[in-house]
């Protein structure tokens, strides 16, 4: 215990920062009508847009809607710099219809409503697309465009920052569309790989007599216990995500990012003292269900019909199982041969849940009482 104390002291005096959010998101709805005229709506996070025109004007940590409308001329400048419509005739005048607050799963979000005037008799227009690339790369927007009833979805990036808006997407570019959304927001989603990486690191181990971790005898039983708990933990943040999406379930921000914060903690410390299922994929399973809520911010504003929003959820399922599987395997190939030495289980197990809990101790303090913690 006092060289988990002792891991704990230095991890909370190493630099850097204690927060994780999930990547930055901002929504786009497009609609088209037979004329051609564009109605449209931008929902971007107010956390985003303080950081790239600045909202906070008395710098008290909160967004009032008297600062917020008192910027909101620069809004719609970055907006304009930034989001183009643009026809073989010429580009598209956007013109700025109302501003309006919205509340979405992370938090609150600025909503610019907007018409698009075109000129006649000119092409589908090609939509560009830029905010926060420059600052964040991982930014991307979720863009729902419809028309005649006809429903398509596309995820831009600094990689396809532009789409032609009279083209039509297949079932399957949608898909692969969210299943690399997926993917990113599980390669970036520390918090969730962070838990996935305190299940995983007695994955060679299981428990003895008084719960002392003890080597397997095999290979497949621990690539058993492995695709146990990734398929348990994918079933359930499955289940939560679709439930949260489809508004079944409706939880604040807060509470969630406290809670997926507080499975880190219980699961290091059942780690360093066992005290939970030795069933791992158990664990994976009811934390799984937490995790999913978090996962369903970058859906749940979509509101996309049902077939849509079908394909979304797969593609983005799948594309967190894949990032799963990228980080398991390869840890599992580095724990099982390391698993008959003592430095693994009297040292790399300990120490890793140790600075785990650590790490996801400051989260827990920076979501559930909004303090923010920077360690020097």
């Amino acid at each position: 215990m006092r060289r988990w104390l002792v891991a704990l002291t230095l991890l909370l005096l190493a630099p850097g920062t204690a927060l994780a959010h999930k990547p930055s998101d901002a929504y786009l709805r497009l609609a088209l009508d037979a004329d051609g005229a564009i109605d449209g709506s931008l929902d971007v996070a107010l956390r985003d847009l303080d950081l790239v025109i600045g909202l906070d004007g008395n710098g008290d940590g909160a967004i009032t809607w008297g600062e917020l409308k008192a910027r909101q001329p620069a809004i719609e400048a970055y907006v304009r710099s930034r989001l183009a419509l643009e026809t073989s005739a010429g580009p598209c005048a956007l013109r700025p219809l109302a501003h309006l607050v919205d509340t979405h799963t992370d938090g609150a979000y600025a909503v610019l409503r907007f018409a698009a005037d075109c000129p006649r008799s000119a092409s589908q227009p090609v939509l560009r697309y830029g905010l926060l690339f420059d600052l964040d790369p991982m930014h991307r927007g979720l863009l729902t465009v419809s028309r005649a009833g006809a429903v398509t979805t596309a995820v831009l990036s600094p990689e396809k920052p532009e789409i032609a808006l009279e083209a039509t997407r297949t079932r399957s570019a949608e898909l692969g569309s969210y299943f690399a959304l997926g993917l990113e927001h599980i390669a970036f989603g520390f918090d969730h790989l962070l838990f996935l990486l305190v299940l995983l690191l007695p994955a060679a181990y299981r428990r003895g007599p008084g719960g002392a971790w003890l080597p397997v005898s095999g290979w497949a039983p621990a690539a058993v216990d492995i695709v146990k708990v990734l398929s348990a933990f994918t079933v359930a943040h499955a289940v939560s995500l679709t439930a949260a999406t489809t508004g079944v379930v409706d939880l604040p921000t807060r509470l969630v990012e406290s809670a997926i914060a507080a499975t880190i903690i219980l699961t290091a410390l059942d780690n360093l003292r066992p005290y939970l299922p030795r069933k791992r994929w158990l664990i994976a399973f009811g934390f799984g269900l937490i995790h999913g809520l978090g996962f369903a911010s970058a859906l749940g504003p979509l509101n996309l019909p049902p077939l849509d929003l079908a394909i979304a959820l797969l593609g983005f399922n799948l594309g967190i199982e894949a990032g799963q599987i990228a980080v398991a395997l390869p840890f599992l190939g580095l724990a099982y041969p390391l698993r008959v030495f003592g430095l693994y289980a009297r040292g790399l197990l300990p120490l890793g849940s140790a600075a785990a809990l650590g790490l996801a101790s400051l989260w827990f303090i920076n979501r559930a009482f909004a303090v923010a913690i920077t360690l020097f």
